[in-house]
């Protein structure tokens, strides 16, 4: 993506089934879970460069010792750091105790990190606070062990406002207002009810304090407190917890808007957001690993129980479709082909654009991210040429030359990496216009390539945001190379609202297909529909967020996508530039045909996959109208 933008945490879970001798003894080592935690998270560094942090519960710890531990920090190395952190406490360990460091139960009494529930966190802040307390995992403490809770996720709920009341109508004081810590508090509050339910209970049976609990650990209802507390969450989520005594969960939102991969055998239960880093980190086939049904909780009681419950009824499944075309890795087998298609699909448009002129037209990508769509465009010109040879060639009537036969088959589509992204520049230069021109020298190109003022050049990017590295960098480029015509390709449709479920893209102003459809609006004398869209999304601010329509569909309605994508190219073209630009988005049928399991497209289309998507929008435009540069959520991703 030419334009980067923050997105999607990434969690990773692992409960040991074993006792921890079992993986001495068959891996040779005793930190068997830490070392696999550490292949999970780097491996999905691409959803967090922002923080990290992990947390650990050891099982049966004698009263009077440490059985939770948790480490963070900031920053893109803070998977590193924190796993060097840990590995310098267990080298100090071997180097003091060489012996009892090969015993395992020695390990787990003596040594942090050591436990049988391991929970990961990468963040990417969509909030804007980025400090060592807005890492996950969070922590709500207590003395009674059951009451402990750990929560580390990939969310963002839509009603944090409303989540908030409910906590004060509770009698609570949060400190802050994030969804963080509405979550934290909502489970907390319910997991201290069930564990009072309990209690009166076990304690009206004649059990003593000390066996209380036990039996709590034992008898504690996961679902019923997921359930409760997740009963007024509007949002999308992936959440993962751990309670003191080592019940583990991981829950999924209703609408399965965000992704949870698991993998289960004798010896380990694991859970990622990515499903290839499961396949690469236990070496397992692809057919191995599930994902969590949505409006669902895979729980692994401590007793080793495992099951998959469900906690809210679910809804249409509407999985983001962002995360098969950029945020998650490309090293899916699905996600692989699903962008392939995308490219594939484009490639009609593509051909009209250049008038079928395949001899005098340059296919290239936009680094890195759009290398396989650029592979699927790259199959589907190869057949159209084959199909246009075959059909010239099939029904020509005369006897062909030698010379025609020759030029006929010598039709060869060329394919070319124009586009080079040098590493980034430090960003120390202060001055705007300074600091505008070393934007420009972010992408370098391949000299020596395009026929001067012959040539159309076509560069697939995976999709078009705010177009400003297109306009300040890519197309400057690309120009000195001196084509008749650039022609941009987005894998992705136009995007035209804000996401409210995790993604760092909140900001109508930051949409340059929404600054198109604005400056179409005035220049045809269409400017009152923006006033009436605001008075709307004014009127809604009292009504219940079922009722609430997204009214900012309207600023779009107008006009054709192609005449949005036609002044999406007159804005993003600089005015120095030579050569003719062309836009060309992707259509959401084809989407829609290339990714047919994640139908989430809110992004593109507007549908928002729950009622507080539609508040969110309504509040962006608002946000826009009144010159606020900020969210229209809270937020502490």
């Amino acid at each position: 993506m030419s334009d980067a933008i923050k997105h999607e945490c990434g969690i990773a879970m692992i409960r040991l089934l074993k006792p921890l001798s079992y993986y001495q003894e068959k891996y040779g080592t005793p930190y068997y879970g830490v070392n696999k935690l550490y292949l999970l998270m780097e491996k999905q560094h691409n959803r967090g460069q922002d923080g990290a942090g992990i947390a650990t519960i050891k099982f049966d710890v004698k009263p009077g010792n440490r059985y939770i531990s948790r480490y963070r920090a900031m920053g893109s190395t803070a998977v590193a750091d924190i796993f060097e952190y840990v590995q310098k406490k267990f080298a100090a360990v071997n180097k003091a105790y060489p012996e009892q460091s090969k015993d395992p139960q020695w390990l787990k009494d003596n040594v942090s990190f050591t436990g049988e529930v391991l929970l990961g966190h990468l963040r990417y802040g969509t909030h804007g606070k980025n400090s060592i307390e807005s890492c996950h995992p969070f922590l709500r403490q207590n003395n009674w062990m059951t009451r402990n809770l750990v929560v580390a996720g990939n969310f963002n709920m839509t009603n944090v406002d409303e989540l908030l009341q409910q906590l004060y109508d509770l009698g609570q004081h949060p400190k802050e207002q994030a969804d963080t810590v509405t979550v934290l508090e909502k489970i907390g509050h319910f997991l201290d009810e069930e564990n009072q339910e309990l209690f009166d209970q076990a304690k009206k049976e004649g059990y003593s304090n000390i066996e209380i609990s036990s039996q709590i650990g034992k008898n504690l209802d996961v679902s019923k407190i997921l359930t409760r507390s997740a009963k007024t969450w509007d949002g999308g989520y992936t959440i993962a917890g751990i309670f003191g005594h080592g019940d583990a969960f991981v829950m999924r939102d209703p609408a399965g808007i965000r992704p949870a991969f698991y993998y289960q055998d004798e010896e380990v239960l694991v859970v990622a957001s990515e499903r290839p880093v499961i396949q690469t980190a236990f070496n397992i086939p692809l057919g191995s690993v599930q994902e969590i049904k949505p409006g669902h909780a895979l729980i692994a009681k401590k007793d080793g129980t495992i099951t998959q419950e469900m906690f809210r009824e679910p809804a249409i499944q509407k999985s983001c479709s962002f995360e098969r075309i950029y945020f998650s890795r490309g090293s899916d087998a699905d996600i692989y082909k699903e962008r392939k298609a995308l490219g594939k699909l484009l490639c009609p448009q593509v051909l009209n654009a250049v008038q079928h002129d395949i001899k005098n037209t340059v296919f290239s990508f936009i680094p890195n991210t759009a290398e396989v769509s650029y592979y699927g465009m790259m199959e589907g010109v190869q057949e159209y040429v084959r199909r246009h040879q075959k059909e010239v060639l099939l029904q020509r009537a005369d006897k062909i030359s030698d010379k025609e036969l020759d030029d006929m088959l010598s039709i060869q589509p060329r394919f070319e990496k124009l586009n080079v992204k040098d590493a980034k520049l430090r960003t120390f230069i202060t001055q705007d216009a300074d600091r505008q021109d070393m934007v420009q020298h972010v992408y370098d190109t391949t000299y020596g390539i395009v026929r001067d003022h012959e040539d159309t050049i076509v560069a697939i990017d995976d999709s078009i945001v705010r177009g400003t590295t297109l306009k300040q960098s890519i197309l400057t480029i690309l120009d000195r190379l001196n084509p008749k015509k650039i022609v941009i390709v987005s894998s992705a449709p136009q995007i035209r609202y804000p996401d409210c479920y995790g993604i760092d893209m909140s900001r109508m102003g930051e949409f340059v297909a929404f600054e198109a459809a604005i400056s179409l609006l005035k220049q045809r004398g269409l400017a009152h529909i923006i006033e009436d869209v605001y008075q709307k999304c004014l009127a809604s601010l009292t009504k219940p967020k079922d009722e609430v329509d997204n009214y900012v569909k309207a600023i779009y309605e107008p006009f054709e996508a192609q005449e949005i994508s036609d002044e999406i190219a007159r804005i993003i073209k600089p005015h120095h530039l030579n050569a003719e630009v062309e836009v060309i988005f992707q259509t959401l049928e084809n989407l829609h045909i290339a990714c047919p399991n994640h139908l989430g497209d809110w992004y593109f289309s507007g549908d928002y996959p729950t009622p507080g998507g539609n508040k969110v929008v309504n509040r962006a435009f608002m946000n826009w109208m009144e010159g606020k540069n900020i969210r229209a959520y809270f937020s502490s991703n």
